[in-house]
């Protein structure tokens, strides 16, 4: 088999990226030299690797790997993949100066520890009731060498007591039935961490309910959540007393994520 065979197997950034780990090439050396004919056991690493795409594997669960801020995260199918439009959550975060951040539902750790590169002053807690997620995000804190405090337990349980400048979260939203679940990278990631509910609002409500008293005053609230349901956390984060309620769009142009902030 011929690189170029190879990248005709599949779409041409799947194939790359495949065949860029199967060979040891850079993605660049890959697509300078398609004529290269591939040593029989980088072949089969190839195959084997696309054969796992085909039925439909992600290719992050494939690699082992996905970029998140900037940052080469490990992944496993124990935690959500993460994915480019939750960066706007970081974004977002980092609008502010803060002292202290609690992020709720790590997973591989893509927004604490992302928070924590940008803000090394800043103490950050990263929240994750799945222990397998939580040793991810550990392993990705380490290899990173970023001082991030994690927390085994269900959102704001592991921090009793304590208050934060920043509460940010991309929680499960995907309502129970959603047909969306049997379709794409989605069927191979933990349903725990996607699907919160007959409506998807049920994690949300639970962080919503219970942020007041864990912010400081004027501490600030930012919440991701799915097409549709901005209106909904909006009004929840009203109902308890959260001010200055906006929503902001991700590059799709979609309602991305909501917050506001606890009066000062």
């Amino acid at each position: 088999m011929k690189i170029a065979d190879a990248l005709r197997a599949l779409e041409a950034r799947e194939a790359r990226l495949l065949l860029a780990r199967a060979s040891g090439f850079s993605e660049a050396s890959v697509l300078a030299h398609p004529e290269r004919e591939l040593p029989a056991d980088v072949e089969a690493a190839f195959r084997a690797f696309a054969a796992r795409r085909a039925r439909g594997e992600p290719v992050a669960y494939i690699l082992g790997e996905k970029e998140f801020y900037g940052l080469p995260l490990a992944v496993t199918p124990a935690a959500l993949i993460p994915r480019p439009e939750t960066e706007l959550l970081v974004e977002l975060a980092l609008g502010e100066p803060f002292d202290s951040a609690l992020d709720l539902g790590t997973g591989t750790g893509a927004i604490a520890l992302a928070l924590k590169r940008q803000r090394p002053e800043a103490r950050v807690v990263a929240v994750e009731r799945s222990a397998a997620a939580l040793a991810l995000a550990q392993r990705n804190a380490q290899k990173l060498g970023l001082d991030v405090e994690f927390r085994h337990g269900l959102w704001f349980g592991p921090v009793a007591g304590e208050r934060f400048d920043l509460v940010v979260s991309n929680p499960p939203y995907v309502r129970e039935g959603d047909p969306h679940l049997e379709e794409g990278d989605v069927r191979f990631e933990p349903r725990a961490a996607l699907v919160a509910g007959q409506d998807g609002l049920d994690a949300v409500r639970e962080i919503v309910r219970d942020a007041p008293g864990h912010l400081n005053p004027g501490g600030r609230i930012l919440l991701e959540h799915g097409l549709g349901q901005d209106g909904a956390v909006r009004s929840l984060l009203v109902e308890a007393g959260i001010e200055g309620v906006a929503t902001w769009p991700d590059l799709a142009g979609i309602a991305r994520v909501s917050g506001g902030r606890l009066k000062s």
